[in-house]
């Protein structure tokens, strides 16, 4: 199993506003709990030991979140500035903290029930393995599509926000603002982007609709 992540929670979080405001998106609470904190809780106990948070918006709350400790866990922060760096730019940032080897990347803004011990033990010749689920409403047309185990750069399946990234992905590239897709477009080209659909629990908490919604899904609304 791998024994690093990391959790992207850079983002401003504007089609959360109010509720962004004054709170970092992965720390709203989901039924009396900070969003993070069901990632944190799901990553410890498939065995990862360090997870590495980064954080723009809003991140000395981050900061101070990561300095309270997590059991079973040790909690890297890495900053960014304040208008962030897109999500390659960030992990590109955090490369050092993260190690060689391939490591576990969640969005902090999801829920869900995705068991991380079901992720591939090796990528093999990948450099990237997605996790993919099927479109949801805001997102009907879907953004990668999957043959015969890869991940192809058009499709009916919306990318998660849970992957397996291996350094080698963002070798070349300098540091700065950075979106990934580009990057993953760049690998799934040369077939080297694996992955596959979940079909269980998986929420984009993206708007204050959407959080009510995985609130009264989950009972405690």
């Amino acid at each position: 199993m791998y024994k690093t992540a990391m959790v992207l929670a850079a983002g401003r979080g504007r089609r959360m506003r109010p509720l962004t405001d004054k709170t970092p998106k992965p720390l709203l609470p989901v039924c009396g709990r900070p969003l993070l904190d069901y990632h944190l809780e799901k990553l410890a106990k498939a065995g990862v030991e360090r997870v590495v948070i980064n954080g723009a918006w809003l991140k000395a709350q981050l900061e101070q979140y990561v300095k309270r400790g997590f059991e079973g866990l040790e909690l890297i922060f890495s900053p960014e500035p304040e208008g962030g760096l897109e999500t390659a730019g960030g992990i590109i940032q955090a490369l050092p903290l993260l190690g060689e080897a391939p490591f576990i990347v969640v969005n902090g803004d999801v829920f869900t029930d995705f068991p991380f011990t079901t992720l591939p033990e090796k990528l093999y010749d990948s450099v990237a393995h997605l996790v993919l689920v099927e479109s949801p409403a805001h997102n009907l047309k879907g953004d990668f599509g999957l043959d015969q185990g890869r991940v192809v750069s058009q499709g009916v399946y919306t990318f998660s926000g849970i992957s397996v990234l291996h350094p080698e992905l963002f070798e070349g590239l300098t540091p700065g603002v950075r979106p990934l897709a580009p990057v993953l477009r760049a690998a799934m080209t040369e077939g080297r982007v694996s992955g596959h659909v979940y079909t269980g629990l998986w929420q984009d908490v993206g708007t204050p609709q959407r959080l009510e919604a995985l609130e009264n899904t989950l009972g405690c609304a």
